[in-house]
């Protein structure tokens, strides 16, 4: 299997730099299957075209183990041959520093647009005619195909699944191997490996952006994930709440509201001021936090230096974007920056990356969840995350009644799904950790009324450390 890579971009041997590949030289790369070669048929200013022959070995292809193939496919099959997921692999392992879109000597090129033209021979295309079109097509790229013959010797046997693809289009070099790495396997409708709870985060990490706006993207993950029900419906889910912009944008404005709402007094200081402190009180020095927002909490999280490692998770990619400008990472000593992580990700759903900690907090986020959806984000930080300590605040339903200005029955938010009483709140508290193995205690947040409470609640569950 063959894929080329060429530009027209001045200087082309520019492509050299982004591939982290001399042009004057020819490399190889081991892989478990095989191996990649690579090299440049052609390297001058005007163009330049890079080659990258992915050679399966049939033997070590028969021993291997979770191959994700039947016996009978051991030994017949056209993936020493045909492009498929192999392919897939070898752009990730072999060109590992473009895929991930960096480049040491010219990552300002790294991040711009230039004119690229991928080809791929052969390339096992199952399906409809006009499968390559529906794919790539919606990406921005002008598509061409050629469809080989069974036997060009015997036309009538008729046309193969096997076609020669090209694309091209202007975009940066690490989105088109993004692409290539995701479709590549899905117009070839079969994985080499075994597809698990990984090939979610894989397919999720490399979707960001483009997967969840595609007008295929059940098709996609379906055949991605080989048709693995519970699988699918976790990705689907995880794609489907990536927030689209002008959501965002009422969400910031909403946010705004809320925060006007609470300043006169200072709610949101008194919030944050005393879920530190809980953490730092529980001895904590891990710590997760879920729905984080623009950073408000991280920014204070990182002012303890008790909290050595401090994550950040939301499903918002905006709310990440400006977590990192509110922070001022770019500006952040080493040191600080070492501390802290930014995620994208789902709460209601596994996420390895977030097993260990010792603490979560969840500030003001469950309210933002659908009812139906909360057993999902139960099971997903008490019974798999399982951190020692969950932190969880949320408004009193019975306080907004001393919000000057608002509305009888109204929420503080527009996007809160419900906002629950004291009562509400802590039923929904023990029930939760009696099902997970926590105890738990209750607090307000804020000056207390006699008779509705504290503006905020808290729930703080505790499980023993074996």
């Amino acid at each position: 299997m063959l894929l080329t890579i060429e530009t027209t971009h001045r200087p082309a041997t520019d492509l050299g730099f982004l591939l982290h590949k001399n042009p004057d030289r020819l490399h190889e790369k081991s892989l478990a299957f095989g191996r990649a070669v690579m090299c440049f048929p052609q390297a001058d200013d005007d163009r330049c075209r890079f080659a990258l022959a992915v050679e399966v070995d049939p033997i070590a292809l028969v021993r291997s183990k979770g191959s994700g193939v039947s016996l009978h496919d051991h030994y017949v099959n056209d993936r020493p041959y045909a492009a498929s997921s192999f392919l897939s692999v070898a752009i990730a392992r072999a060109l590992n520093t473009a895929f991930a879109g960096r480049s040491k000597h010219r990552q300002a090129l790294a991040e711009t647009p230039i004119p690229l033209q991928a080809t791929v021979v052969p390339l096992a295309a199952r399906g409809q005619e006009d499968l390559a079109e529906r794919l790539f097509g919606p990406l921005g790229y002008a598509v061409s195909t050629e469809t080989h013959l069974l036997d060009p010797e015997l036309p009538d046997w008729g046309a193969s699944p096997y076609i020669t693809l090209q694309l091209t289009a202007t975009l940066k070099l690490r989105d088109l191997l993004t692409h290539l790495y995701v479709l590549v396997p899905v117009l070839d409708n079969s994985k080499h490996y075994y597809v698990d709870d990984d090939e979610v985060e894989k397919l999720v990490a490399k979707g960001e952006g483009w997967l969840d706006q595609h007008p295929e993207r059940d098709f996609i993950v379906n055949r991605a994930l080989k048709r693995r029900r519970r699988l699918v419906r976790e990705a689907l889910a995880r794609l489907s709440e990536s927030e689209p912009e002008e959501e965002a944008g009422l969400s910031e404005r909403q946010a705004e509201a809320e925060a006007l709402l609470e300043r006169p007094i200072r709610l949101n200081d008194l919030r944050l001021r005393k879920v530190v402190d809980t953490l730092a009180a529980a001895g904590a020095r891990r710590v997760v936090d879920l729905g984080c927002g623009e950073g408000r909490l991280l920014r204070e999280l990182l002012a303890v230096k008790q909290f050595e490692e401090i994550v950040g998770v939301d499903t918002a990619l905006r709310a990440l974007e400006r977590a990192e400008q509110r922070l001022k990472l770019d500006r952040m000593p080493a040191r600080q920056v070492a501390r802290l992580k930014l995620l994208h990700g789902a709460l209601t759903y596994r996420d390895r990356r977030l097993e260990g900690y010792d603490a979560a907090a969840l500030v003001e986020v469950i309210e933002h969840i659908d009812l139906d959806r909360h057993p999902a984000l139960e099971r997903a930080v008490f019974a798999i995350m399982a951190p020692p300590l969950v932190v969880v605040t949320t408004p009193n339903r019975e306080y907004n009644a001393l919000f000057e200005g608002m509305a009888p029955g109204s929420l503080r938010h527009g996007d809160h799904r419900f906002e629950w009483t004291r009562a509400e709140f802590q039923t929904w508290g023990r029930d939760v950790a009696e099902r997970f193995g926590y105890g738990i205690g209750f607090e307000g947040i804020g000056e207390a009324h006699p008779d509705l409470g504290a503006p905020t609640q808290m729930a703080v569950f505790k499980r023993a450390v074996p």
